[in-house]
């Protein structure tokens, strides 16, 4: 088929470099366009990207001409990696112009009609942006890069023996904080016990992205998620130590194999981006460890490992995922990958 023009919102900033790598060969969409901040429209992209991406920019993107947010783009999908600060009023208004925003930003994940989402996992959330009032256009999120490796983990968990209470410790890689991140006198032997809104976003998106689609909203999944979010001194990858509280009691054996045997729709579909395996888990008793493990899968799994008996919980175990590709810009990929074949967005 021919490729779709894609546009990327947020184009120079980390997540929008990564939507660049992750789609400049990608069997269904081609960049097409552009967009950043008005200091940055109307200049070619190789003259104002900071780049820092390990491979060079795609030529046919170094010469593109970057647009502002107020132009008008032919694209129908747009993959924002806006800011926070300007990505609600900018997605609503292009959605509005009958675009299909597909976004990393926060702003509108927890409105009631747009969908946080996981192709694994819930994929039959996306049946409500139907009843979204943009006028053609549509909008879907993907979670809070820590969110992200949660939700896959203890998705086939809940299935499978129901979940009632978790928490979570998480040690979060600098790239999560964009670029130039956490200056080198605040993280260099050292760990950062706050980052701003994060625990409050794995608390509340976790329970939302598990909840259940009644044919006109999302429910949340009734279970409570307590969360600590701390950054640490690691380039790529977002580790997280969880207990779990089961309704179903079950051994870590038997954990460990539903974690091992789970597979979604994108994997029988065998989307370009899907992991062959959603989840990786590990008998070592030292792993997974960033440095080592993050870039499994091209970045796109989630890893599990040390899962024993909580004595305060029924489960324990550890978590990783790189929280830039499968956290961030490779979800959204993923995303659109799902909703173009399954005819939600058209080309």
């Amino acid at each position: 088929m021919d490729k779709i023009p894609v546009a990327i919102l947020g184009a120079t900033g980390q997540v929008g470099q990564k939507f660049i790598f992750l789609l400049a060969d990608h069997p269904y969409f081609r960049i097409a366009e552009l967009v950043a901040s008005q200091r940055s429209a109307g200049k070619r992209y190789a003259e104002i990207a900071n780049w820092k991406q390990t491979t060079p920019i795609p030529p046919a993107v170094a010469g593109m001409t970057v647009k502002y947010t107020d132009d008008s783009l032919v694209s129908p999908i747009l993959f924002s990696g806006l800011d926070s600060s300007v990505a609600g009023p900018v997605e609503e208004a292009y959605a509005r112009k009958g675009h299909h925003v597909i976004s990393n930003s926060k702003n509108h994940r927890m409105d009631p009609d747009v969908p946080i989402v996981i192709p694994e996992v819930n994929p039959e959330h996306l049946d409500i942006i139907r009843s979204q009032k943009f006028g053609g256009g549509t909008i879907v999120t993907n979670s809070n890069c820590s969110t992200m490796f949660l939700v896959i983990a203890l998705a086939p968990l809940h299935k499978a023996f129901g979940v009632e209470a978790v928490q979570v410790t998480t040690m979060q890689a600098v790239s999560g904080a964009g670029y130039p991140g956490v200056p080198s006198l605040d993280i260099l032997g050292n760990v950062v016990p706050y980052i701003g809104e994060e625990e409050e976003k794995m608390e509340r998106e976790t329970v939302k992205m598990l909840g259940t689609f009644t044919g006109s909203a999302i429910e949340p999944a009734r279970f409570v998620v307590s969360a600590q979010c701390n950054r640490v001194a690691v380039h790529d990858g977002h580790t997280e130590t969880v207990s779990v509280r089961l309704h179903s009691k079950a051994t870590p054996a038997q954990v460990m194999t539903v974690l091992r045997e789970f597979r979604g729709l994108p994997q029988e579909m065998k989307l370009p981006l899907a992991p062959e395996n959603p989840i990786i888990v590990f008998e070592d008793n030292d792993r997974p460890q960033p440095a080592r493990d993050v870039w499994l899968a091209r970045g796109m799994a989630t890893m599990v490992g040390r899962v024993r008996p909580c004595p305060v919980m029924d489960i324990k175990m550890v978590v990783l995922g790189h929280n830039t590709i499968r956290g961030a810009a490779g979800a959204a990929v993923l995303n659109g990958e799902y909703m173009l074949k399954k005819g939600y967005v058209k080309p």
